[in-house]
């Protein structure tokens, strides 16, 4: 089994995230947003589950700074704009196999691993 975690490492969640698998014995495979953008491929699955008001961080600084406060797009274009600045994202998106979460959710990962 093999856990994909999306995000930045200085952040707190994505670090319990990646530390709830290691302890766990779970081999995970990181993709850090600073070193490599989220393809649309692999963002669209978030999306189609989440929706743009599961998945975008209205409170994120680079949310803000790029002015979208106001902003009323579609999923799809804002699914081309988390491709283009995955700073904007909830963190840590995690995917193992279909099953899917964003933010800190360890209970679900804990049913994950349990079934």
């Amino acid at each position: 089994m093999e856990v994909q975690i999306f995000g930045v490492k200085k952040n707190a969640d994505v670090r319990k995230a990646e530390r709830f698998f290691k302890e766990r014995r779970v081999r995970v495979h990181f993709m850090d947003f600073k070193q490599r953008s989220p393809s649309k491929g692999e963002l669209r699955r978030f999306f189609q589950r989440f929706g743009e008001k599961g998945l975008i961080d209205r409170t994120a600084k680079r949310f803000h700074a790029l002015g979208l406060q106001t902003a009323y797009y579609t999923d799809d274009r804002w699914l081309e704009i988390s491709c283009e600045e995955p700073m904007i994202l909830r963190q840590p998106l995690v995917r193992i196999g279909n099953r899917l979460s964003v933010g800190s959710a360890e209970t679900e990962w804990k049913e994950w691993l349990a079934g």
